[in-house]
């Protein structure tokens, strides 16, 4: 697939505001490469994209009834934790609501729809610069069965969201039968090394990677829209827990 990636931090974004325009800012902030994948933190898109809501800064429980109301499945109560799933279909800590790196007296939502949110910055940055690259947004999350948070994608744009393998020989000649890889989750964990938690680095540049990894473009000059939701997030009719 590549022969080695970079991972670029992209500093001076600063403080997002609702109805920032997230291109612009890429675009002021880097000069970006045809092939680019550009990983957005789902906490800027939320602030940009108006998906806050207020608590009282003085309760840290007051953001609860947002998760209710944001959940359409609890999966798992203990404490004060909330396991849930999402409209989207994410299964994860509080539906997502998140009360880090945002000003005191707020809590910052998932995107309505992370992939349209990802073809809009993609959007953006072509419209722009003529520049072709792929977009994730990314978010935070725990894994079942496994100690500590990793990044993820919640939505993607210009990429193949799960590489399918199935049919392919190993390194010993083996025809794979099962194996999918979900290349925008791999990007995004990459991604947070250099974007960190508390560093002000809501942006990175993943350069690198091979043409295998975007999206075909048709004989017209059309992309394929895939996504997290469509490609990545598993069906209840095929989870074997739910």
């Amino acid at each position: 697939m590549s022969d080695g990636i970079e991972l670029i931090p992209v500093r001076g974004i600063g403080e997002v505001a609702r109805g920032a325009d997230l291109a612009g800012l890429i675009c002021d902030a880097v000069e970006l490469r045809h092939r680019d994948v550009v990983v957005v933190t789902q906490k800027v898109v939320s602030k940009a994209e108006g998906a806050m809501e207020p608590v009282d800064p003085g309760d840290p429980l007051s953001h609860k009834p947002l998760v209710e109301r944001e959940s359409v499945r609890i999966i798992r109560r203990r404490g004060d934790l909330i396991i849930s799933e999402t409209r989207h279909g994410f299964v994860c800590a509080n539906a997502g609501i998140d009360l880090s790196n945002v000003e005191r007296g707020w809590a910052a939502l998932l995107p309505e729809d992370p992939d349209r949110s990802a073809r809009r910055i993609r959007d953006g940055i072509r419209g722009r610069t003529g520049t072709s690259v792929g977009v994730i947004v990314s978010d935070t999350f725990g894994r079942t069965w496994r100690r500590g948070v990793t990044d993820v994608a919640i939505g993607s744009a210009g990429l193949v969201p799960v590489m399918d393998l199935r049919g392919s020989q190993d390194a010993y000649g083996r025809e794979l039968q099962v194996t999918e890889v979900a290349i925008v989750d791999e990007i995004a964990g990459a991604a947070e090394l250099v974007m960190g938690k508390s560093r002000g680095v809501p942006v990175a540049i993943v350069r690198g990677l091979g043409d295998d990894a975007f999206a075909p473009v048709g004989p017209l000059g059309e992309e394929e829209h895939r996504g997290v939701l469509t490609d990545v997030v598993r069906s209840p009719a095929e989870d074997l827990f739910r």
